[in-house]
């Protein structure tokens, strides 16, 4: 799978990490950045990432910030773009699983346990869209982003 991730300062630490992570599974990582520690703006990071999972040049996103609110809000932003925060893997796999989402948001501040992190990462990327039900809903949510957006 081909992954793109973003991360603004508050992230970047936990996207190298992340990175690592990715690699080890056998992802490719197409890494918008940044590039440190030195404060940044988050969208630019969240655009970027989103945009290549609009395109189909990545298959899914990741991407960190403080909150990871922030980044969330911005990739959704991108046509075809559906970014969910997630704290748990529960969640991710939710996200996934019913609303087909294609960009996942953490927030660095959000959980210091990195293999807890690691463990929503491999809940998003490892689960499929059910379809069904969840299909309808967020043709809805397509066709509404076609026609409003």
């Amino acid at each position: 799978m081909k992954i793109a991730i973003g991360a603004d300062h508050r992230g970047f630490a936990l996207k190298e990490r992340i990175k690592q992570f990715l690699r080890a599974r056998g992802d490719d990582v197409i890494d918008v950045g940044t590039t440190g520690d030195t404060s940044v703006d988050y969208t630019d990071f969240a655009i970027a990432a989103a945009e290549n999972v609009a395109r189909g040049d990545a298959d899914r996103g990741v991407l960190i910030c403080g909150s990871g609110a922030g980044m969330s809000i911005a990739a959704n932003k991108v046509k075809g773009v559906r970014a969910a925060l997630a704290v748990s893997p529960d969640g991710a796999r939710l996200t996934r699983a019913h609303n087909d989402a294609n960009v996942l948001a953490l927030g660095a501040w959000q959980d210091d346990n990195v293999e807890h992190v690691l463990a929503i990462v491999d809940a998003f990327l490892s689960t499929e869209f059910e379809g069904g039900r969840h299909a309808r809903r967020v043709e809805k949510i397509r066709a509404y982003e076609e026609h409003k957006g």
